[in-house]
C-alpha cells in the first residue's frame, strides 16, 4: 500500500540571515506536525483528499506561517484568508477567498466542495456559508499574532504599500494515496498590506491549486504572476499531453513565472507516486514522506 505526502509553508527570502533560530525551529516543527497527520490518514488507507485537509490544518493553527492563525494584516488592519482544495479523483473542487472568522479556511473550502452548488465564494457570503455550515469559528484575537502586528506597523512606518517579501507563506498539501488518486490544498493570509480585497492565486482552480487523474499541485509565491501562468493546470497539462515527469513539468513552468518576473515554489504529487517540489527563491518551507519510510523536512535552499 503504497502513498506519498508533500507540504509547504511558503517560499521566499528563508536563509540563516532572514529567520532566527526560533522561527527556523518552529517552522520545521510545523512542518513535521503537518507531515505526521497527513501521513496518518494515508497509512491507514485514507484519502488523498482527506491527508491534504488534515495536513493544512495544522500548518494553519502554526503562526509560524501566513495561513489561518499567524496571518499578514491588510491595509486597513484586518485579516483575510484564501483556501483552496481539490480532488484530482472527481474534480470536485471548493475555495474560498477574504474570509476573516473561519478557524480553518481549508475546512471551509471542503464544505464548498462537498456542497458542490458552487466552486469558489468570497467575502461576506463565504463567512456567512461557514455560520451556516457550522465550521469552526474565531476571531481577530485568534489570527493575529504580535509578530505580524510588528511586521505590519513596520511596513506602514515605511510608507511602502503592500509587502511581497514572502519571507513567511502561503502553506499547503499534495497526496497521492494507496489507490493511486491525488489530491491538493492551498491556504494563505495573502500578503502584508494587500488593499482593494486583493486575491493571489491560492484560492484559484488552476493556478494556485489544481488536482485531476494525473498529479497535484499546491503553489506558493507571487500570486499575480502564478495567475497569468496558472501554474496547477499548466504543469499537469505538460504531464498529461507531453508525458513530462512531475519534476520536469514543475521546472519548466516555473520557468515561465520566472520570465514574467514572479518567484516562489510548487509542491507535485503523481498518480504514479512521483512527487517533486521545485523552488527559485532562497528557501521554501517543505517536507515528504512516503509508505517506503522516507521523510525529510527542510526550510533553507541548501538543505
Amino acid at each position: 500500500m503504497s502513498w506519498t505526502l508533500m507540504i509547504h509553508g511558503g517560499a521566499g527570502r528563508l536563509t540563516a540571515e532572514t529567520l532566527t533560530p526560533a522561527q527556523h525551529e518552529g517552522a520545521r516543527a510545523g512542518l513535521d506536525r503537518a507531515l505526521d497527520a497527513g501521513s496518518a490518514v494515508l497509512a491507514a488507507g485514507g484519502a488523498a483528499v482527506d491527508a491534504v485537509e488534515a495536513a493544512v490544518k495544522v500548518l494553519e493553527d502554526d503562526p509560524h506561517f501566513n495561513s489561518g492563525r499567524g496571518a499578514v494584516f491588510t491595509h486597513e488592519g484586518t485579516i483575510e484568508l484564501d483556501a483552496a482544495i481539490m480532488d484530482g479523483a472527481t474534480r470536485k473542487a471548493g475555495a474560498v477567498a477574504q474570509v476573516s472568522a473561519t478557524r480553518n479556511p481549508v475546512a471551509l473550502a471542503r464544505a464548498v466542495m462537498e456542497d458542490g452548488r458552487h466552486v469558489l465564494l468570497a467575502g461576506a457570503g463565504a463567512d456567512s456559508f461557514s455560520r451556516e455550515q457550522g465550521v469552526e469559528q474565531a476571531d481577530l484575537s485568534w489570527f493575529a499574532t504580535d509578530e505580524r502586528r510588528r511586521q505590519f506597523a513596520e511596513l506602514q512606518a515605511s510608507g511602502d504599500t503592500f509587502d511581497v517579501d514572502m519571507k513567511y507563506g502561503t502553506v499547503g498539501a499534495v497526496a497521492c494515496d494507496a489507490g493511486g488518486r491525488v489530491a491538493a490544498a492551498t491556504s494563505t493570509g495573502g500578503v502584508t498590506g494587500k488593499r482593494w480585497g486583493r486575491i493571489g492565486d491560492s484560492p484559484v482552480i488552476g493556478a494556485g491549486t489544481w488536482a485531476d487523474d494525473v498529479c497535484a499541485v499546491s503553489c506558493t509565491g507571487s500570486g499575480e504572476f502564478f495567475l497569468r501562468v496558472g501554474v496547477g493546470h499548466a504543469i499537469a497539462a505538460r504531464v498529461r499531453l507531453l508525458g513530462e515527469d512531475v519534476a520536469t513539468a514543475a521546472g519548466v513552468v516555473m520557468g515561465e513565472v520566472t520570465a514574467l518576473g514572479g518567484t516562489g515554489g510548487v509542491i507535485v504529487a503523481g498518480a504514479d507516486g512521483e512527487a517533486a517540489w521545485h523552488f527559485t527563491t532562497p528557501g521554501m518551507n517543505r517536507g515528504r514522506a512516503d509508505s517506503s519510510g522516507t521523510r525529510a523536512v527542510a526550510v533553507f535552499g541548501d538543505e
